[in-house]
Formats: C-alpha cells, structure tokens, sequence
C-alpha cells in the first residue's frame, strides 16, 4: 500500500491587503447577500464571477419551502453569467455570508455542488478560477477551484480507457 498526500495552498490575508480589484470583486459578493432570500435560514451568501471581459455578475442564494428546490449564491450567479455571456471565461468567484445582522467573521465555502460547478466552468472555458473567500477578520485566496476539490470528478473521469 502507498500513500497519496493532497495539500493545498491557500493564502490567508485581511480584506485591508487585498488590492482594488479584489475587493470590488468583494464587494460586490457582499451587496448580493444582502439582498439574498433567506426566510428559512437566515443565512444570506452572495456572490460575483468576474468574467474575462471584465463583466462583474452577482447571484445569491434563493430559499424555497419545498427544499431542496432553493439554489445556492455560487450556482446562481455562473449559471446566469454562462447564460448572458457563454463565450466569456470566468476569472474569479468572491463569496460572502451574512447571519445575525452582520457578515461572517471567517469566510464560508461553496459548498461541494458549487465546487464542481465552478470545477466545470474552470474545464470548460480551459482558465482556472481563482476563489476569494470574504470573513470580515480573514480572506481567503484560492488559485484554482480544483485546489478546493481534489480528486475531482470531471468529463476524464468518464472514459472506460
């Protein structure tokens, strides 16, 4: 037997060290969940993709009585930019949570349907999507969405060769 050993890299800074970009990206992921529907939980994600031509779109998480019929903050947002523009790579995903009349002090993460969403829109489009996690005391920066999914399940996966 042999082991495989999985690491991933994520850097850790506040949101006063990211640079304009990064936090407009933010921003605007924080403007989303405040405008999420929630009546359930309470608890409100937003998040923006940030498209190759520079188009910024925000979706946010959608609640229903009849779960799990709600969509996730993530989902919502790629689907529409992959709908609006289908021939524009994703760059960039911020998420930002808001609970208790306030955003979380660490960051939330798209959870593992998300991931292979944004895992297919990486493959699809050939560019790897770079993650920003938004805490109000931490940030985290991820590279590429597949450092969040190791051992992915992708269109490769599917062959009998």
């Amino acid at each position: 037997m042999k082991n495989l050993n999985i690491s991933t890299k994520i850097s850790v800074c506040s949101y006063e060290e990211l640079n304009p970009g990064e936090k407009l990206l933010i921003d605007q992921a924080k403007e989303a969940a405040l405008r999420a529907y929630a009546p359930y939980s309470g608890f409100h994600v937003g998040a923006s993709v940030l498209l190759a031509n520079n188009e910024i779109i925000t979706g946010n998480n959608q609640e229903n009585a009849a779960y799990p019929s709600g969509l996730c903050a993530e989902r919502t947002a790629l689907f529409y930019a992959n709908s609006r523009f289908s021939d524009e790579a994703v760059v960039a995903v911020a998420v930002a949570a808001y609970t208790k009349d306030d955003f979380t002090d660490e960051p939330v993460t798209p959870c593992g349907a998300c991931r292979q969403v944004i895992l297919e829109t990486q493959n699809r489009y050939k560019h790897p999507v770079r993650i920003l996690l938004y805490g109000k005391k931490t940030v985290y920066l991820i590279e590429k969405i597949s450092d969040l999914l190791p051992l992915s399940f992708d269109a490769e996966s599917m062959t009998t060769e």
